[in-house]
C-alpha cells in the first residue's frame, strides 16, 4: 500500500528530468520527461517508504547517511538539483506539505533558544573538532559565504575580499571598539584588528572556538587588540562603537529575533554603525530542513527579509545599506565541497562512513537551496543616526 502510494506521489512531483528509481522490491520505474542528465536511485531499505511518506525531506537524508538510499555513480548532486526543480515548478505535494506546516506551526517550540538551549545547540557543530573544518574551510576558517567580488578568486581570495568589504562597510577608524558577535574561530576579528586597527571584542558559545580564536590571535600579533570570550552576546553590557555579525543570526531562532535586534541596538553607540550579514531566503517565511534541524544546526532558522526588516523598525535602528548577494555562496559551497572530498578519507577516520554521507548531504542540499530554491545573502548595515555612513556607495570601491 504504502510503495504505491508513493510511487503515485513521485509521479506527481518529478514531471521535468530523467530519475529512474529502483525499489525494494526490485520494480524499476521512470519519471520526468527524459530530458537533462539521467539520474538512478536505489531503495534498498523497504523501512524508508514509510519514512518517505511522512516525512519525505528528512527520510531522504537520513535514507542517504545510513546506506538504504543510493544514487548511481553517487551522483547526489544531481539527483537534488533534479528533485529541487521539481519542487520548485510542481510544489512539494500534500505530504511534504502536510509536515511543512505542522513543521511551521510548531517552530517557536522548536526554536526556543534561551542560553542553555543556545549553549547545546552551538556544540552540537562547533564544538566538533577544529582539525575537521581545516580540510575544507579557506586559511582563516570563515565558515560563512566568500565575496567573490572578481573573477577566477580561489577560496582564500573570496574569504579575505568578503572580510575587507565587511570591513570598509562598518568605516572601521584605528581604536575603535568593534564587537563580533559569534566570533567563530577568530578569523573576522584578527583580520579587522590586524588590517583596520579595531579593537575587537569577540563572543562565541564553544570552548573549541574560543580556544581556536585566542591562538589564532596571538599568533597574528594582536592578541593585545582581541579580548575574545566564552559568552552568551545578550549578556553584553558594554557599548561598542560597531556591532558585526556574520553567520550568526541564524542561529537565533524567529521568536529571539526581538531580543537579538533589541541587544544590537542597545550595545550599539549613538554614533555607531552595525552590519548583519546572514543567510535569507527570498520567499515568505518559512521552514527550517528537517534533516538540517535534526543533524546539523538545531535550533535554526534561515529568516526572511520581511522578518529581519519587522525587528530592526521596532527598536531605534534604521537601515542605512541592504546588499543581496545572489551566486556567491554557491561558489563558496562549490569549493567546501571539493576540498571536503579531497580529503575524504581523513574525515573517515576521524568519524566514520555514516558521518561523511551526512556532511556530504549538508553541504549538498545546502548548495541546490542556494542555486535551486532562492537562499540568498542578506547584508544590512544599521545605525542610530542616518548620517553615521556615507550616503552613496562610493566609500566602498575608493
Amino acid at each position: 500500500m504504502f510503495a504505491g502510494t508513493l510511487r503515485r506521489m513521485v509521479s506527481r512531483l518529478v514531471t521535468d528530468g530523467a530519475l529512474t528509481i529502483t525499489w525494494p522490491d526490485g520494480l524499476e520505474q521512470r519519471y520526468g520527461d527524459g530530458s537533462g542528465t539521467p539520474v538512478h536511485l536505489r531503495i534498498t531499505d523497504p523501512g524508508l517508504l514509510v519514512r518517505l511518506m511522512k516525512n519525505p525531506e528528512l527520510a531522504l537524508g537520513e535514507g542517504y547517511m545510513e546506506g538504504g538510499l543510493t544514487v548511481d555513480d553517487d551522483d547526489l548532486t544531481g539527483f537534488l538539483r533534479l528533485i529541487s526543480r521539481n519542487v520548485r515548478k510542481n510544489g512539494s505535494g500534500r505530504f511534504s506539505a502536510a509536515a511543512a506546516g505542522a513543521r511551521t506551526g510548531l517552530r517557536r517550540i522548536a526554536q526556543h533558544n534561551p542560553l542553555g538551549i543556545a549553549k547545546r545547540n552551538v556544540e552540537v557543530h562547533y564544538d566538533l573538532p577544529v582539525d575537521l573544518y581545516e580540510l575544507f574551510l579557506d586559511e582563516n576558517l570563515q565558515y560563512t559565504c566568500g565575496y567573490f567580488d572578481r573573477p577566477n578568486l580561489d577560496l582564500d581570495a573570496a574569504q579575505r575580499a568578503k572580510m575587507h568589504h565587511i570591513g570598509k562597510k562598518l568605516l572601521i577608524e584605528p581604536g575603535m571598539r568593534v564587537l563580533d558577535i559569534g566570533c567563530g574561530w577568530g578569523g573576522l576579528s584578527v583580520y579587522l584588528a590586524k588590517t583596520f586597527g579595531a579593537k575587537m571584542t569577540g563572543v562565541t558559545l564553544s570552548k573549541e572556538q574560543l580556544a581556536a580564536a585566542r591562538k589564532r590571535a596571538e599568533d597574528a600579533g594582536v592578541s593585545d587588540l582581541c579580548d575574545f570570550r566564552l559568552m552568551d552576546y545578550r549578556h553584553l553590557e558594554e557599548t561598542f562603537d560597531r556591532v558585526v555579525v556574520v553567520g550568526m543570526m541564524e542561529h537565533v531562532g524567529q521568536p529571539q529575533y526581538p531580543i537579538f535586534m533589541n541587544q544590537v541596538s542597545r550595545v550599539l553607540a549613538p554614533d555607531g554603525v552595525a552590519l548583519v550579514h546572514t543567510i535569507g531566503r527570498t520567499t515568505p517565511p518559512g521552514q527550517t530542513s528537517p534533516f538540517i534541524h535534526k543533524y546539523i544546526f538545531p535550533g535554526g532558522y534561515i529568516p526572511a527579509m520581511s522578518e529581519v526588516m519587522t525587528e530592526v523598525e521596532k527598536v531605534d535602528l534604521l537601515p542605512t545599506d541592504i546588499e543581496v548577494w545572489r551566486d556567491h555562496y554557491i561558489r563558496t559551497i562549490q569549493a567546501w565541497k571539493a576540498r571536503f572530498e579531497l580529503n575524504v578519507d581523513k574525515v573517515r577516520d576521524m568519524f566514520d562512513e555514516k558521518f561523511v554521507r551526512m556532511w556530504r548531504y549538508y553541504l549538498t542540499a545546502s548548495e541546490m537551496s542556494f542555486s535551486e530554491l532562492g537562499l540568498v545573502i542578506y547584508q544590512f548595515q544599521l545605525a542610530h543616526d542616518q548620517h553615521a555612513v556615507p550616503t552613496n556607495r562610493e566609500y566602498l570601491y575608493a
